[in-house]
């Protein structure tokens, strides 16, 4: 099924062309490219503040939810690379032909929110980069990146595989440079392999792995493959469609593969460098800099700042592609991609702003946190309609989810709202039982909770339900665009 209407990031749909030879490494580099833009969302300022605060807590215990987290992400970007390339359509798209309008406000609601958590670590993250490389004020770096929004515009106007290259850079920057921390740092090797065994999560422990499942799995990045993958001008046959498929598949396997490993080096360098000589709980990333200058010599924190800023810069314009697609997805709308960028991009920087006028630069770690915790608890409501479409034959045909995949995506959304249930219910008691809280907040946050959760499970249920009306409306939909 394939709905008419709006291309997704219509100014570079189709526009790469693919080899048609018979050349698999000239296909495969032709390919390449969504993945790598969706990847850098995985090693954004806010992973980086979720992997430090984890290793110098934790050590290396937390490694195995880094390792799930992944697994997660390969299994959830896939679904959604393969929706995009068999529907023609984006998840934001989706959604808005096949939930209710009152649904759909919800939705667009939660992913704006969503964005807006990401985009704030993203900014804040690059603030403090370069605060620490070049001694800029936190307030001038928010400011620059506000000039992303005509980054994006530039490299787009040149090409996605313009965007790519650039991004593919930062990604190698941010690798070189904590391969070269480790080295320097020398991680224990069995306490390593002993982080990948599981166990139980309570407390600090559990925030903080519900914040490195938020930093790895975003909801964004859901939005945001489903429609770059769309930039490849395939054959709309059965062959270009499987073909499509196969070498999208690679992409997201080696670009989130150096992600995890990138994160899981983030992770060891602050249990190896803070854990082990005792700088436990290390919030700020302008701590780690500091300690890390003091505990590995001056080249250490040089290469952290870079990478940062690498990181920062990278993910500030992919979450901008993101707010766009999500904007154009769930309103329809047409502006001029300037205004649209720029609209997305002020959602981030207004709150940025406000946070360091009313933080100043300490407290921004937490923040950095605090961001990723929300971004978990929103990933719900873009998985569980992702996980929906990519099992209905109505709209993949006979792309749909194998039995095994159903069981595995179901079992990751169980795992994944079970951890963050637990969380908001122990959250929810303890603010509820805070008696020096106004009663109102109290009650408040009761419902919001219950809103949330009664969402997510009309969410789950309501296709089961109800599927012949939810197939009228697609078509009825589909028949409004034509």
């Amino acid at each position: 099924m394939k709905p008419k209407g709006l291309n997704s990031l219509s100014e570079v749909h189709s526009s790469v062309e693919l080899h048609k030879g018979s050349n698999p490494a000239k296909k495969l580099m032709a390919f390449i490219g969504p993945a790598y833009l969706v990847s850098v969302g995985y090693m954004d300022p806010g992973n980086w503040a979720t992997d430090i605060a984890g290793g110098s807590s934790f050590g290396y215990s937390l490694i195995w939810v880094l390792l799930l987290s992944n697994l997660m992400a390969l299994l959830l970007q896939t679904l959604s690379a393969r929706f995009g390339v068999v529907t023609g359509t984006d998840l934001a798209q989706a959604s808005r032909r096949y939930y209710s309008p009152v649904m759909n406000v919800f939705l667009y609601a939660l992913a704006e929110i969503a964005i807006t958590a990401c985009d704030l670590a993203e900014v804040i993250g690059m603030a403090i980069g370069l605060n620490l490389l070049f001694g800029f004020p936190l307030i001038w770096g928010v400011l620059i990146s506000l000039f992303d929004t005509f980054l994006v515009l530039f490299l787009m106007n040149r090409g996605i595989k313009k965007l790519e290259i650039f991004i593919v850079t930062m990604i190698f920057i941010i690798g070189f440079s904590f391969l070269i921390e480790l080295l320097l740092s020398r991680p224990a090797g069995l306490p390593i392999l002993q982080g990948f065994i599981p166990h139980s999560l309570n407390g600090e422990s559990l925030y903080i792995a519900i914040g490195i499942i938020g930093a790895t799995v975003m909801p964004h990045n859901l939005y945001l493959h489903s429609s770059l993958v769309q930039s490849r001008n395939i054959e709309r046959s059965p062959k270009g469609i499987r073909e499509a498929l196969r070498y999208n598949l690679i992409d997201t396997g080696i670009a989130l593969n150096i992600a995890f490993v990138v994160n899981m080096a983030i992770l060891i360098l602050a249990a190896s460098a803070f854990y082990k000589n005792g700088y436990q709980h290390v919030a700020e990333l302008q701590d780690a800099y500091k300690l890390l200058n003091r505990l590995l010599g001056s080249w250490a924190p040089k290469l952290f700042a870079l990478a940062l800023v690498a990181s920062g810069q990278s993910s500030t314009v992919t979450g901008t592609l993101a707010g766009q697609i999500i904007m154009e997805g769930y309103l329809d709308i047409k502006l001029k991609p300037w205004l649209r960028r720029l609209i997305t991009r002020l959602t981030a920087v207004i709150p940025a702003l406000l946070c360091i006028i009313y933080f100043g630069d300490r407290g921004l770690g937490s923040l950095l946190v605090s961001s990723q915790v929300i971004l978990s608890i929103q990933l719900g409501f873009a998985m569980i309609p992702l996980i929906h479409f990519t099992n209905s034959s109505f709209w993949m045909n006979e792309y749909r989810n194998t039995t095994m995949v159903k069981l595995l995506a179901w079992l990751s959304a169980s795992m994944l709202i079970a951890l963050n249930g637990k969380y908001i219910l122990e959250l929810t008691i303890s603010w509820y039982t805070d008696h020096s809280l106004n009663s109102f907040y109290r009650f408040g946050i009761v419902v919001v909770a219950l809103i949330m959760v009664s969402l997510l499970v009309y969410l789950i249920i309501e296709p089961f339900v109800k599927p012949r009306i939810h197939k009228q409306q697609a078509v009825l939909s589909e028949q409004e665009n034509n």
